[in-house]
């Protein structure tokens, strides 16, 4: 079975590391962006499993691209990522998660 691929579209540096570091040890491919642009070119090249979109980015809001993805990207789990403002949703096309996150929050998440 091929890998599971995980996109993170977030500037916090960190916030990136994070998830990248944890996925790696769940035997998954990663790409991290740092902005929309580079976020949303990665999806047409990398076509990831998964994706982590941060709201509040250099460029712009992450999440005005929920609509484009969630069209063009019926497969992928769409994770809607903010620090600010978490609107609560029971949409079953994407989820909303709250920063901060921890492993032991990402161990529920990708066990669910």
């Amino acid at each position: 079975m091929d890998p599971k691929k995980v996109l993170i579209i977030d500037d916090e540096e960190d916030f990136g590391l994070l998830l990248k570091l944890f996925f790696e040890k769940k035997k998954c491919e990663v790409c991290v962006a740092y902005n929309i642009a580079d976020g949303m070119k990665a999806l047409l090249d990398f076509n990831p499993d998964y994706i982590f979109l941060d709201n509040s980015l250099p460029d712009g809001n992450g999440w005005g691209q929920t609509e484009f993805i969630l069209q063009n990207y019926p497969e992928c789990q769409l994770n809607l990522v903010s620090a600010y403002r978490v609107p609560k949703t029971s949409a079953a096309t994407f989820r909303i998660i709250e920063k901060p996150i921890s492993v032991s929050d990402l161990e529920i998440w990708f066990n669910s």
